[in-house]
């Protein structure tokens, strides 16, 4: 499988992380949008399109954010489930996703052909003088910081259900 287009959306704004949204066609035939380029403790890495996880409450069966304390819909307290503490503290335990990819790579091979086909192309748009012009436009006439980040291309609302 072959990336035949690779199209890059530099972020600028309050969440430093997210550096940049991609698409993706693969064998001109399938698109893969709002794979994330983000700024890690290591270094660059390429997150796959995610959905975040949703539980019904018991009462009225709504659907929450994993790990709402309580429902939205008719306030009821929800179970919690209590992760057991390690003896010693450790980076390399998992942690319970509150979100699941929707598309992602099978193999390491292709995850990493991905991840360095995308970074390149975030670096060769990073340095295009077509995007360093409309960073500096973008920054002259947005308005003060509200707190509030529109049109980030990620939708809240397709929701996975567990």
């Amino acid at each position: 499988m072959e990336i035949n287009e690779i199209r890059v959306f530099l972020k600028e704004g309050q969440d430093r992380k997210l550096k940049a949204y991609a698409t993706l066609t693969f064998d001109k035939v399938f698109v893969v949008r709002n794979v994330k380029v983000i700024e890690g403790t290591k270094g660059l890495f390429v997150a796959m399109p995610s959905r975040r996880l949703k539980e019904s409450c018991p009462k009225c069966n709504f659907k929450n954010a994993v790990r709402s304390k309580y429902c939205n819909q008719c306030g009821t307290a929800l179970p919690q489930y209590v992760e057991p503490k390690p003896a010693a503290p450790s980076d390399n335990l998992p942690r319970q996703s509150e979100h699941r990819d929707i598309a992602h790579p099978i193999t390491s091979d292709f995850r990493e052909y991905i991840q360095k086909r995308v970074l390149a192309a975030y670096e060769e748009e990073r340095k295009s003088p077509s995007s360093q012009a409309q960073t500096q436009a973008q920054a002259q006439t947005a308005p003060k910081a509200s707190g509030v980040s529109h049109g980030s291309g990620h939708y809240e609302d397709d929701d996975i259900e567990l």
